[in-house]
């Protein structure tokens, strides 16, 4: 086990239908807690990492930390970079390791993205790493990158035309899904799930998992999202868990950093314990 590629993660989750908590993280402690959660769970797990991300800590430490903490462990682990638009940041991120991308075009017409994407799989290949596509934007602004405006949805038989031509290992369609807290519950298009994947058994990719229900997960699982994206929640725990330790330091008057670190981690290893289980994922790296 240890550092796996994408496919081989997904290819298991999707032929067994279970999810794979794709997790977000933004530091240290997120990234070294998401993989212990990982662990506990005895669950595979994909790492991410925004754009954002990568340009505040840089790529050549964001890699460090990833040997470092994923040295000798005994879980499939992933690194992925999600919803990158810019050619430079994927080039930069697989020369220093990451063996997973998503290349980000959603915004350009059909024709350009399916050219550019060619390319990157192209790319990404020649360093054994894999590429998951879109080619409808998914609402929901994250991380600067995204639009509150609901892009259209591609017909069918272009999406499979993108899929079969691309190249790509899995792909993100909207299905009325957002990123960010979702205001009121989403109305999610299931059958086209089904359709895509009916189509041609591809691993589709869930963005915007944060707040959808449990029995939301199970169906959009059990017709082929082996690849569920969790951002928010993650942000959530950790601010959330911060505060509170902060605002009883105060009324203790007692200040220990390392005190918080450790109980802002245990919220975060807990937070991914609960989606391995949710997911169905638990247990399949024993």
């Amino acid at each position: 086990m240890g550092v796996v590629s994408l496919e081989k993660i997904l290819g298991t989750a999707f032929t067994e239908r279970y999810g794979v908590p794709a997790v977000n993280i933004f530091n240290d402690l997120t990234m070294e807690g998401v993989l212990a959660g990982a662990v506990e769970a005895r669950s595979p797990v994909i790492v991410q990492t925004s754009v954002k991300t990568v340009r505040s800590i840089g790529a050549p430490v964001l890699a460090s930390m990833w040997r470092s903490m994923t040295d000798g462990i005994e879980v499939p682990v992933c690194l992925h970079l999600d919803h990158c638009p810019d050619r430079e940041v994927v080039t930069e991120c697989l020369r220093n390791g990451w063996n997973s991308v998503l290349f980000d075009a959603s915004e350009m017409p059909v024709a350009e993205n399916l050219r550019q994407t060619i390319e990157v799989v192209a790319e990404a290949r020649e360093y054994g790493a894999h590429v998951e596509g879109e080619i409808e934007s998914i609402t929901g602004v994250e991380d600067g990158h995204g639009s509150d405006e609901e892009a259209a949805r591609q017909a069918l038989d272009v999406c499979l035309d993108f899929i079969d031509r691309s190249g790509v290992d899995v792909f993100a369609p909207s299905i009325g899904n957002a990123h960010g807290s979702y205001k009121a519950a989403p109305v999610l298009d299931y059958q086209r799930v089904e359709d895509i994947v009916t189509a041609r058994s591809i691993p589709i990719a869930l963005h915007g998992g944060s707040g959808l229900s449990l029995e939301q997960f199970h169906a959009l699982i059990a017709r082929g999202c082996a690849k569920v994206n969790i951002s928010t929640a993650l942000k959530e725990t950790y601010m959330k868990s911060s505060l509170q330790f902060l605002e009883g330091a105060r009324e203790r008057d007692k200040w220990d950093p390392p005190s918080l670190f450790s109980a802002t981690r245990e919220e975060v290893v807990d937070l991914v314990v609960g989606l391995a289980e949710d997911f169905g994922s638990a247990g399949k790296a024993a």
